[in-house]
């Protein structure tokens, strides 16, 4: 593979379960297709497959159609968030002159990218002095300047609980306020981090507002709520939908949809008889999160919190 900017975490993995080996003429999606590391995988391991690779991020788009080019019309790609699936791979079937009936798989790698981590100019790092944006997309309105800058220390606590966990996020939101107008990362962290002083402690203090805020900006969560049914219908039977998280609130959305897509009845547990009429569409194919192992942490310490789940879609 040419040398990467990005590192695909649990690449072995992803090409085991999306058995791409065994599906040399098959159709795949990834939805967060990054610089390409996962894509260029996985169109090399199925030698006529086909894949749709969409990204929010141009500059990423670009990495990805120079990587992806010896592939040439096996790789197509779309400026697109991964929530826009419904509409984009119906179209790209049409296009290919395939029938209607969805793909073979489905990747969602849901990490922020190191090329991401480590553009000043993006503003989602702290160790980097750079302007509060944080925008996976550089032309959607909302930035993480607007957020400090404008919204009120109660909205601003909620989305720091909420998205980050952080429990000073009361503290911390009215420290934000007071020290308004907030222009950059490293002023914005020394806000933070004058506003939690106490023992030192394993992360920096302002790790859990930039999680936050990004989360935010980006809709995150939200997106991913309103993508993984979407996702599974757009399966074939025997298709796999694929996600790696890198949060515990990522992985609780992608565990909860993934067992209630599972199951055959979503009534109550004492309901006696089932009123509720759902019908599973999807198996799990882990049970349990899929993890790094010791010597891929080694060689990519990004991988560390990385866990993947995989569904595959029944013949329903």
């Amino acid at each position: 593979m040419p040398n990467e900017p990005h590192v695909p975490v649990l690449l072995q993995a992803v090409l085991t379960h999306l058995r791409a080996e065994a599906l040399p003429e098959g159709l795949f999606v990834d939805g967060t297709v990054g610089a390409g590391g996962h894509a260029f995988a996985l169109l090399s391991a199925a030698p006529r497959a086909r894949l749709l690779g969409l990204d929010r991020d141009p500059h990423a788009l670009e990495l990805a159609a120079e990587r992806l080019a010896p592939f040439g019309e096996r790789a197509t790609l779309r400026h697109a968030s991964y929530t826009q699936l419904g509409e984009l791979i119906p179209v790209w079937l049409a296009m290919l002159g395939v029938a209607a009936g969805g793909v073979d798989g489905i990747l969602l790698d849901l990490g922020l990218s190191s090329m991401q981590l480590d553009d000043p100019t993006r503003g989602f790092a702290f160790r980097y002095e750079g302007p509060l944006d944080m925008r996976f997309d550089p032309t959607s309105a909302l930035t993480a300047a607007e957020i400090v800058n404008t919204w009120s220390a109660e909205a601003i606590a909620d989305v720091l609980f909420r998205y980050g966990e952080e429990r000073h996020s009361r503290r911390i939101a009215r420290a934000i306020v007071a020290a308004r107008p907030l222009t950059s990362t490293r002023q914005l962290a020394e806000v933070v981090a004058g506003a939690v002083r106490g023992p030192r402690q394993k992360i920096h203090p302002a790790t859990r507002t930039f999680q936050a805020l990004r989360i935010a900006v980006n809709d995150e969560l939200g997106a991913l709520e309103r993508t993984l049914p979407l996702a599974i219908e757009h399966l074939r039977p025997g298709g796999r939908l694929a996600v790696i998280s890198f949060h515990s609130l990522e992985d609780r959305i992608v565990k909860r949809i993934f067992r209630r897509e599972a199951s055959d009845c979503l009534c109550p547990p004492r309901q006696p008889i089932c009123t509720c009429g759902h019908v599973a569409r999807v198996r799990l194919v882990t049970r349990k999160p899929v993890r790094a192992d010791a010597e891929e942490i080694r060689a990519n310490p990004r991988s560390r919190s990385a866990r993947l789940r995989v569904v595959e879609r029944l013949g329903v």
